[in-house]
């Protein structure tokens, strides 16, 4: 199975009982580096698919809890080659591993390096915030012999036209922002957010996962039905600050209110 087809059926597979699978996030090193690999197994023995987010200094899509970890994170030697090396060195975790990452990492690592390098990692894709879909010629060819995703965000404010063109270049799953803004807040799930997934779903060829703030049960619940998947990031992070289990934490997204 090709990397990118290992997030889609594990999507599927958790979305299978008709609860949305959980994407969760965690910045890679944070809160300390010498927990990486324990936080990372915690998180992925929780979740359906896990996004490590490779730190950067100017994370524009990100509020300030992901600033804060990010920031702290490259405070304590933090980098795209440290992450790789240490994912190498880990047994192969259960749940697909995608990198999050903002372009100029990727970059100056180069595209072909990165690609093979990912594949020793077991990195199944690549979520990049500031990489418009028409400046991802590149990259995508350097993924795609491989078989890496490269996954598309969406936004309630994208247009039609373009939200087609979005769904279907995207790879393992689509990205759809639940709001304008940066992560991190908690946010509404209103008649208008349901009528927009609905119309990401209708397009799109792989599953659809909503991300930006959320946080609760509740929202997981109100979102039933309408995507296959949530993504988690900013409450998380907090979790593992806070030296809770994000294990349980994530248990308790599936079934009881948080």
């Amino acid at each position: 199975m090709l990397p990118r087809e290992r997030i889609v059926a594990a999507i599927r597979a958790g979305a299978r009982g008709g609860e949305p699978a959980l994407v969760a996030f965690l910045t890679a090193g944070y809160p300390q580096r010498a927990q990486f690999r324990e936080h990372l197994a915690a998180v992925a023995a929780g979740a359906d698919v896990v996004e490590i987010g490779v730190p950067f200094t100017d994370p524009m899509a990100d509020g300030m809890t992901i600033q804060r970890s990010s920031q702290e994170a490259l405070r304590q030697g933090v980098t795209l080659q440290w992450i790789l090396d240490e994912l190498t060195a880990m047994p192969r975790l259960r749940a697909p591993l995608l990198l999050m990452s903002y372009l100029n990492p990727l970059l100056s690592y180069g595209y072909e390096r990165l690609a093979a390098a990912s594949i020793a990692a077991g990195v199944c894709g690549f979520i990049i915030p500031d990489l418009p879909l028409d400046e991802s010629v590149a990259l995508g060819a350097a993924l795609d012999p491989h078989g890496l995703a490269l996954v598309q965000m969406v936004t309630p404010v994208t247009p039609a036209a373009r939200l087609a063109r979005l769904c279907e270049a995207s790879q393992g799953f689509v990205y759809a922002v639940t709001m304008t803004g940066t992560t991190g807040h908690n946010v509404a799930t209103p008649a208008g957010m349901l009528e927009y997934l609905a119309r990401v779903r209708a397009v799109a060829k792989v599953p659809v996962c909503a991300g930006f703030g959320i946080r609760s049960r509740e929202q997981v619940e109100r979102l039933r039905g309408a995507v296959d998947g949530c993504v988690v990031g900013s409450a998380l992070v907090e979790v593992l600050e806070r030296g809770e289990s994000p294990q349980a934490w994530l248990a308790a997204l599936r079934s009881s209110a948080v």
